[in-house]
């Protein structure tokens, strides 16, 4: 029998991508869930496990249920905008959510936990590319939810029994080339579906915020990463967990390489055979001109290749956009 894989947050975007990766790595996947943000119909490679991170009697249900050989945490919020005026709800969830499963762990002696993390971990760049050792200044409660808990993991692996490995994700994109699930937030706040909407004639015009940047072309540049490549890293994550390896480790995802603003709409509209129309608008306080990842820590203690380019993000995400949603 394949050994099970609790994924808290199984039911979201990234979360069921890596569901679906787990399964071709031979595990069993169970997506732990209560689907506030998650799509029951995302469930696809195992079993839903409905519950929430902040109740400790979901939790250790769950893990008693399933026993499972590690946990891969993705249950979060998620939106950098909304954490300034949502603080207590981000720390209840991000923080608190992330204690409560770890606490449950441990009274099980379950020690292997792969962590979502992200780059506004990170703040404003000090240098570009990004690496590990940059220091962590986050600008955003959301950013801070996560270092936290990063903090707290550091303390655990020393003296919890805890072994975890931290990803910090640069931009997620794209879906699954075979269409069977993809992005969808409500409401949409992400460059490329917010993109693909204007080709698809469901927004009026996508808004560019700042067309002064010191970039290739005046618009900000950011580290797109296919969601699958994401879904990669976790599973080697995992996997190096249960080679034996000791933990306590922090990696960078995103593919080395930028993708400006205006490149991203050129990108859609040369997948779509749609015009893109564009408005311009002021800089949105705390945008940097530029983040780009430092993946070599990645490539080379975990193996990781991201695969796939903003050509394929783009044909991907339109493939899942122009599908009929499911029910």
């Amino acid at each position: 029998m394949a050994d099970h894989v609790l994924v808290t947050g199984g039911a979201g975007y990234i979360g069921s991508h890596t569901c679906l990766r787990l399964a071709e790595a031979g595990f069993t996947p169970v997506a732990f869930d209560n689907l506030s943000n998650g799509h029951e119909v995302f469930v696809q490679w195992g079993p839903l496990e409905r519950g929430d991170v902040r109740r400790r009697e979901d939790v250790e249900r769950a893990l008693d249920r399933w026993n499972p050989v590690g946990v891969i945490h993705f249950a979060a919020l998620i939106e950098v905008g909304l954490s300034f005026g949502q603080v207590g709800d981000f720390y209840e969830t991000n923080v608190g959510g992330a204690l409560t499963v770890l606490r449950a762990m441990q009274a099980r002696n379950i020690q292997p936990f792969v962590f979502s993390s992200t780059c506004a971990t990170y703040g404003e760049p000090q240098y570009l590319p990004l690496d590990e050792a940059h220091p962590q200044t986050p600008v955003s409660p959301y950013g801070r939810t996560k270092l936290m808990v990063e903090q707290a993991l550091q303390d655990l692996a020393a003296h919890g029994g805890i072994r975890p490995i931290i990803l910090r994700y640069f931009n997620a994109a794209g879906a699954d080339p075979e269409g069977r699930i993809g992005e969808r937030h409500d409401p949409e706040t992400h460059a490329l579906p917010i993109a693909i909407e204007v080709a698809m004639g469901r927004r009026d015009a996508f808004s560019v915020f700042g067309e002064d940047y010191e970039t290739r072309d005046g618009t900000a540049e950011r580290d797109y990463v296919h969601v699958l490549d994401l879904a990669d890293a976790h599973v080697l994550a995992l996997q190096r967990l249960l080679a034996g390896g000791a933990g306590s480790e922090a990696f960078n995802l995103g593919t080395g390489g930028g993708v400006t603003v205006r490149e991203l709409l050129d990108e859609v509209g040369r997948v779509s055979h749609q015009p893109l129309p564009s408005v311009s608008r002021p800089r949105r306080a705390g945008d940097p001109p530029r983040l780009v990842a430092d993946n070599r820590a990645a490539r080379e203690t975990l193996g990781w290749n991201p695969k796939r380019n903003i050509t394929d993000m783009a044909r991907d995400a339109w493939g899942w956009h122009g599908r009929p949603a499911p029910a």
